[in-house]
């Protein structure tokens, strides 16, 4: 089968749909098929199955900042790209979002699929756009979401079949790294934008009470972003228990998480999803993570996982105070996070995703 994938965001910037889609685009190459990645890019992009329709412009949208192309040029080369290929299904990743994708969606000449990532409590915006994203919710053949949040996030506003189709994730590759070489400590690690969303400052904050009772704790931080300054804000002791690692490839990242005791993802609304924690579960770490709708998806209370409210601090490091004491509980964390993540497997999610492209190819 000849599938394109339209990703809105910039190819080149960090992020877990941009993930989503090259892992997807080399598993459907794995089981054969002809795969075209679409996508804005701040940079030349040097894959010969990627196509980049230009430049990107920073959006502000749902809590973060969003690199897309909305340019009526990125119209052109996208419809210019799927003309050059000819796919016979075109698999679009948030299909509202002007970019990429919702010029895929509207190229009109092969099915699509759609696959929606995002999630908010409330999104005016949204709201007020629906009389012009009804056109390309009805060119939509077959609709996934990758998670009951995010399919109740569309449904709201739009009717018709959604179906829950989750991310997947390499589990192998988290499985089974080798440790990186860190400073002495009982290692908690982030990964994430550092951004308001991600909750960086909580994180900060938690880590500082927590070294109130474990001054050996280490904060293995991996990603980059405006909140970085909030390291700048701790006492020079705790400052020095902060490793800033930068915007780290996502293929080098296992090594950090086999280094590391416990896992910690102070997000603060906003997530459709967990990808983060999947591959810390995958990699045999302890999750501590906050009690939102698209994380307590992933993990379950107590399960896999502990989950706090948003926001607070203190429960925060209470939590991850108690997984560093307790050897018991993280053992016993450890054990359910990994068979949890198998369940979102790329050789699970593929097969069902290439159900979606079968369905939609022998549609209407």
């Amino acid at each position: 089968m000849r599938i394109a994938l339209a990703c809105p965001y910039a190819w080149d910037a960090p992020g877990g749909v941009q993930v989503h889609v090259a892992q997807l685009a080399e598993r459907l190459r794995g089981r054969g098929h002809r795969v075209l990645v679409v996508a804005p890019s701040r940079a030349r992009i040097d894959d010969p199955h990627v196509v980049s329709i230009g430049g990107t412009i920073p959006v502000p949208v749902n809590g973060s900042i969003a690199p897309i192309a909305p340019r009526p040029a990125a119209a052109r080369r996208t419809r210019h790209a799927l003309d050059d290929f000819g796919p016979d299904v075109v698999h679009a990743h948030e299909p509202f979002v002007p970019s990429a994708s919702m010029f895929a969606v509207r190229w009109g000449g092969a099915p699509v699929v759609a696959t929606f990532h995002a999630y908010a409590d409330r999104s005016p915006l949204l709201a007020a756009a629906v009389p012009f994203l009804r056109p390309v919710w009805d060119r939509l053949t077959v609709r996934v979401a990758v998670s009951e949040a995010a399919r109740r996030f569309v449904s709201r506003r739009f009717r018709g079949e959604i179906r829950v189709v989750p991310n997947g994730v390499d589990v192998d590759l988290f499985r089974d790294a080798r440790p990186a070489d860190l400073p002495p400590g009982r290692r908690v690690l982030f990964v994430n934008r550092l951004d308001p969303r991600k909750g960086f400052a909580v994180m900060v904050r938690a880590f500082e009470l927590l070294l109130g009772s474990h001054p050996d704790a280490l904060l293995v931080v991996a990603g980059d972003g405006k909140e970085r300054a909030a390291v700048s804000d701790l006492p020079r002791p705790a400052r020095d228990r902060v490793v800033m690692l930068g915007n780290v490839p996502h293929d080098l990242l296992p090594p950090y998480h086999a280094a590391c005791e416990v896992f910690a993802a102070p997000a603060v609304g906003r997530e459709s999803f967990g990808i983060v924690l999947v591959e810390a579960m995958a990699a045999g770490l302890p999750v501590v993570a906050s009690d939102i709708p698209g994380y307590r998806e992933v993990v379950r209370r107590g399960d896999d996982g502990l989950l706090v409210p948003p926001r607070d601090t203190a429960a925060l490091a209470a939590a991850l105070r108690r997984v560093l004491d307790d050897h018991e509980l993280a053992e016993r964390l450890r054990d359910a996070g990994r068979a949890r993540s198998a369940g979102y497997s790329w050789e699970t999610v593929t097969r069902q995703v290439e159900t979606a492209y079968e369905e939609a190819v022998g549609g209407p």
